[in-house]
């Protein structure tokens, strides 16, 4: 029992840590060409990546139709979507990602979920007709392995990714992608490319 106490301190410590280094990080590049009034609202939780960092893009996910990868959206701006079908605050914010993804979807850019973990493919297709988000990317990472490449610790997790799959901007929890104050973000980034 005091072995499992300690494992669990660890655990908390090295979680804390990582989380203080995400807040307090000097800001990229890019994000130092922000306006910081621009991360309010819906956005508040928004962390901007310093620097910006690389994401594997050859980790294979699964999907309806096949495998697919990080590498299949090179050259697109990202909202990546971590997410799992027990998550309760995914469910609210599943549908504001498929607003997103209906304003702006595109050639240069994509709302991509990816359901992290043991996720059977059928709770996942319910899960996104359930919320209306079914137009939305039916990927899953089963094994969890691109969320632990990015260090995903809990979810919902949504990573703002460049054209290049770097990480510029990360946001832990829920939000309304959707909302004025995400489009701004997003059109103040896109700005930048």
């Amino acid at each position: 029992m005091f072995v499992s106490l300690q494992k669990r301190l660890r655990s908390a410590l090295v979680y804390t840590g990582l989380g203080l280094c995400a807040i307090f990080a000097p800001l990229p590049a890019v994000a130092q060409e922000l306006d910081p009034a621009l991360i309010t609202g819906e956005m508040r939780k928004l962390t901007l990546t310093s620097p910006a960092k690389q994401l594997a893009t050859d980790l294979p996910w699964q999907g309806p139709e096949g495998t697919g990868s990080l590498g299949d959206y090179a050259g697109k701006w990202l909202v990546l979507n971590f997410w799992a079908t027990w998550c309760a605050p995914c469910k609210e914010e599943m549908p504001t990602l498929a607003a997103l993804q209906e304003r702006r979807g595109g050639d240069d850019f994509a709302v991509v979920t990816l359901a992290s973990g043991p996720n059977p493919p059928e709770a996942v297709a319910q899960f996104l007709e359930s919320t209306g988000a079914d137009g939305l990317p039916q990927w899953r990472d089963p094994k969890a392995a691109q969320g632990r490449g990015a260090a995903v610790l809990a979810m919902p997790v949504t990573l703002i990714l460049d054209p290049e799959g770097r990480e510029v901007a990360r946001l832990i929890g829920g939000a309304d992608w959707d909302a004025p104050e995400a489009h701004a973000v997003l059109d103040a980034f896109a700005a930048t490319n």
